[in-house]
């Protein structure tokens, strides 16, 4: 059996998505992976005791989002040792949205399960996903009930799910697992790009899919340097503004955009028509002259303070913008948003 069938090339990674692979097998797990080399093995180990015994037939997609260290190198190594496991390659670095997107895209499970490479993430948990997505759930998230992080990371992280539910209506314990279980045709249709990953389960629920949430266990991180910071905390603010618009006005932006101009256009005319108005009174009385400097004078913090809330609502309003441009690039030619270098082992 040969376990370095290599798809290496350049055309079919720069052009559309043409074809979704046959769902062929009943698990695909799916793994980003960026600098990891002292946790693939152990956990591939840990990947063949949790699901040895279970009789399914599945396989393990380990993206490398451009490792500089020997990630990619030790993939190579546990392909060939390992039929179940799937090395996919990218170009360069694009990020973790592009690397599950890269999963999902590839994976022939008719179930597909998410995990990070740190090892934080306990593949024993898997069955107990599978369970709970066996009681007719579209989506199984994971809730690590007693998370491992620090207090830096875990601040943050719990203004971030605060936020989120805030904005978007959908309430978990934890959004910021990645260990998760979906049924593949809820991911097959997901278009993500830039940061979205963050929010899957809020683009799955605006669907219409199911969701449930089960308790997994979770362990400090034994090997390798955390990804995460202050930045991606940053980050999912931004984003969340954009899931927000595109949740509420993502098919409608005139009646937003619509309703504030015509407030704005209004307001500035009342303004406009109270100091014209002025001006005019002035010039018959003469005696409002002095009164009507006082009123139009030279205000630099004022106009200073308008100015910069006009250029603040322009670059919103842009941002937004921008990202229906990019949505709307993306979803209509349907293209990818990373590029493969090569793949190992699928078949």
């Amino acid at each position: 059996m040969s376990h370095s069938l290599r798809k290496s090339g350049i055309d079919q990674n720069l052009t559309t998505v043409e074809a979704v692979p046959h769902l062929t097998k009943d698990l695909s797990l799916v793994i980003p992976v960026y600098n990891e080399e002292d946790n693939l093995r152990p956990l591939a180990d840990e990947i063949r005791a949790a699901l040895g015994g279970t009789g399914l037939d599945y396989e393990t997609l380990f993206i490398d989002d451009g490792s500089k260290d020997r990630s990619f190198a030790i993939l190579q190594e546990l392909a060939a040792e390992d039929e179940h496991i799937v090395a996919i390659r990218f170009r360069r670095n694009y990020g973790q949205t592009a690397a599950f997107a890269a999963g999902f895209d590839y994976a022939r499970g008719r179930v597909i399960v998410t995990l990070d490479a740190d090892r934080q993430n306990d593949p024993a948990d898997i069955p107990k996903l599978l369970a709970e997505l066996d009681k007719g759930y579209d989506v199984v998230n994971g809730w690590r009930e007693n998370r491992q992080d620090n207090l830096i990371r875990r601040i943050p992280s719990r203004i971030a799910n605060w936020l989120i539910a805030e904005t978007s209506g959908v309430h978990l314990k934890d959004r910021g697992c990645s260990l998760r279980a979906f049924k593949a045709e809820v991911v097959k249709d997901l278009h993500l790009y830039g940061e979205l990953h963050r929010f899957i389960p809020e683009l799955v629920n605006f669907a219409g899919f199911s969701m449930s949430e089960v308790p997994v266990n979770h362990r400090a991180r034994v090997a390798g340097a955390s990804k995460y910071g202050l930045s991606r905390t940053f980050r999912v603010i931004l984003d969340l503004f954009t899931i927000h618009f595109l949740r509420k006005y993502g098919d409608r932006p005139m009646q937003l955009f619509g309703r504030w101009g015509i407030i704005l256009f209004a307001l500035g005319a009342l303004i406009g028509g109270y100091l014209t108005a002025l001006k005019l009174w002035a010039g018959i009385t003469g005696g409002m002259a002095g009164f009507t400097a006082m009123i139009i004078g030279d205000r630099p913090l004022l106009l200073l303070s308008v100015l910069l809330v006009i250029i603040g609502v322009q670059f919103v309003v842009m941002g937004l913008i921008a990202e229906l441009m990019v949505r709307t690039y993306y979803e209509t030619q349907n293209l990818r948003v990373y590029r493969i270098k090569e793949i190992i082992n699928q078949k």
